[in-house]
């Protein structure tokens, strides 16, 4: 995979196949550099004043290789996403898509000079009767973001819902 690009896998599980549930369906992969502007641009943007995030002695004085990206800084993912290709797999109706959440679980700390790659996999399909009485899809998608070393050193959790025709 080429650093910066994403790639679509339609697997055996697709929307409208009969299966009704697209668990274990990969979305997308993707790949990309923590680079220092990134980080830079993110800390001022976040309001994270922090040096560690701007100031390589300040890092190494805390014994990290480089300065640290800040807590979100692997939504710079979706730059390199397609978000059509992702309704597509999904069978979205995006006028009816709503985001329900994001988490994410740092391994280790991403540093200026990592380089990711990750893949996001639907890991929940349920579909429920919301208090109006409509169906209501609720999608849970997991990426693991790996280091050069294959190593996983962030896990993203998104939901998202969708809100069926009443």
């Amino acid at each position: 995979m080429d650093n910066g690009r994403t790639t679509m896998d339609h697997g055996a599980k697709q929307p409208g196949d009969g299966t009704g549930n697209l668990v274990g369906t990969i979305v997308d992969e993707v790949a990309f550099d923590v680079e220092r502007g990134k980080i830079a641009e993110f800390a001022r943007a976040t309001g994270a004043h922090d040096a560690v995030h701007t100031d390589r002695r300040e890092a190494e004085r805390r014994h990290l290789p480089d300065v640290a990206a800040t807590a979100t800084h692997v939504v710079v993912a979706g730059h390199h996403r397609s978000a059509q290709s992702m309704l597509e797999t999904l069978g979205l109706d995006l006028p009816r898509v709503m985001v329900g959440g994001t988490s994410w679980d740092y391994v280790r700390p991403l540093v200026a000079g990592d380089s990711l790659t990750g893949r996001r996999v639907v890991t929940g399909d349920v579909t429920k009767t919301s208090s109006s009485g409509s169906p209501l899809r609720i999608l849970t998608l997991e990426t693991k973001y790996r280091d050069r070393d294959g190593q996983v050193a962030v896990r993203q959790q998104e939901t998202i819902l969708e809100r069926g025709r009443r």
